[in-house]
């Protein structure tokens, strides 16, 4: 059926990689002018230049191949230099490279929304196209915002979970819940109040604290990661108890969010966290794989009745937010290309391998005495290593050089390792990711 699948994982000569004799000071040039993210620079280690990538593979410019055990935060998803992405972004491009989105459209946009809306929640009915996953949440955001004010009711609160992260823009941060991101902006924020994640174990106690916030707030919505907070540490939590959260958000009319840019397109192992609840959604926001790591595109896509609230004639009540790259013709090729991938048989199958295989390394590390807690999801994959670290600190970095010494690009977040691989690592590959693993929990 899909004649690139078997392409994807090939073998990338290393005469393809410049010689030590070619290749240029790649670092030096780097450190001249460039500012990376999440980066100290008086006390980081200089970043490490990849010139090449296939498949679940980078390689360094000595030619060191490393597996890429997160799918570059979690975008990668079909692979590196996916052929039939690329050949789909290539053929867009002879035909309409960009235009702006505000008063035009264009075919590829379009073939998008009616293959997504074909798998999203079916309370799902329009899609609004943003640049990535922060700006996905910040139009998430005001959308609910301004749902209230253009019906007279004007509410200033949003509700968020412990620890939950959404992104670097101002909206999305106020709604993010980490000190280490947030620090120096606390008094600059949105009206935020918190509750910590449902299990099955605090459930009475976080519906209470919910019952007392809508009691004392006017909110307006509830934004949420869905069953798993990624930058917290990959940290799950009951699909039956955020049911039950959105459930009583909605008697009090307020909008639910859910922030499905690292859960969705087939991780948690459905196309979406969402379809583990019966309880949909009014919003939801999708960026990360949706167009495979190939393009910056993010879209947020909202019930019909959100949209109906933003149509009048007063002009001031339509929806006045914009980006200049919305609906691109080349993100949204390449989304369509990742659509067709998604639901291969091919991709099915990987999924579901990686899936077995991480249940199966859980019950190894279930009584390991350097592990406090393993668990996985679809393809995520996390435990807790029983030492004590600061999240960006000398132990968590030590961590990371571990692994990359070893060929294996995993990102501790403090203590807690994680992978999330592409889908079409092959059986050895992920092999090496948990004998990496294990290799570090039986060093310490």
């Amino acid at each position: 059926m899909h004649y690139f699948f078997h392409h994807l994982c090939k073998v990338v000569k290393m005469t393809d990689l410049k010689t030590s004799k070619e290749k240029e000071n790649l670092v030096r040039r780097d450190q001249k002018h460039l500012w990376h993210p999440l980066t100290q620079h008086k006390t980081a280690a200089p970043p490490l230049a990849i010139v090449k990538a296939k498949g679940a593979l980078i390689w360094d410019e000595d030619g060191k191949e490393y597996i890429d055990g997160i799918a570059s935060w979690y975008t990668a998803m079909y692979g590196h230099g996916n052929e039939a992405i690329a050949a789909k972004v290539q053929q867009q491009i002879q035909e309409l490279d960009f235009v702006m989105f505000s008063g035009f459209t264009h075919k590829p946009a379009i073939e998008l929304s009616e293959k997504l809306m074909a798998i999203l929640p079916d309370n799902q009915a329009k899609i609004f196209f943003n640049d990535n996953g922060s700006t996905a949440v910040e139009a998430a955001i005001k959308m609910a915002l301004q749902y209230h004010h253009n019906k007279n009711d004007k509410r200033d609160t949003l509700i968020a979970f412990d620890e939950g992260f959404h992104g670097d823009t101002f909206g999305a941060m106020s709604a993010s819940g980490l000190s280490s991101y947030n620090g120096p902006f606390e008094d600059f924020l949105l009206k935020v109040k918190r509750v910590p994640t449902p299990q099955k174990e605090n459930l009475k106690e976080v519906m209470a604290q919910l019952r007392t916030i809508l009691k004392e707030n006017a909110c307006a919505a509830f934004v949420f990661e869905p069953l798993v907070q990624g930058a917290a540490g990959m940290k799950f939590h009951d699909a039956e108890g955020l049911d039950g959260l959105i459930a009583l958000c909605r008697e009090n009319g307020v909008l639910c969010i859910a922030d499905e840019i690292m859960t969705g397109f087939g991780k948690t192992g459905k196309n979406f966290a969402s379809d583990y609840l019966e309880n949909k959604p009014d919003i939801i926001c999708l960026s990360k794989a949706l167009t495979a790591g190939m393009f910056p595109m993010s879209i947020t896509s909202c019930t019909q009745a959100i949209f109906d609230a933003f149509l009048s004639d007063e002009v001031a009540k339509g929806f006045f937010h914009a980006h200049t790259y919305s609906a691109h013709p080349l993100g949204c090729a390449a989304a369509l290309a990742g659509l067709e991938l998604l639901q291969s048989e091919e991709i099915k199958k990987r999924r579901s391998y990686i899936q077995n295989q991480h249940q199966g390394f859980v019950a190894r590390l279930k009584d390991h005495p350097k592990v406090k807690d393993a668990r996985c999801m679809g393809v995520i994959l996390a435990l807790e290593v029983d030492v004590r670290m600061e999240r960006y600190g000398t132990s968590r970095d030590q961590l990371y050089r571990f692994f990359m010494e070893r060929g294996v690009n995993l990102r501790p977040l403090g203590n807690t390792i994680y992978t999330l691989p592409p889908y079409v690592i092959t059986n050895d590959q992920l092999q090496k990711i948990y004998d990496v693993i294990m290799d570090l929990l039986d060093s310490l």
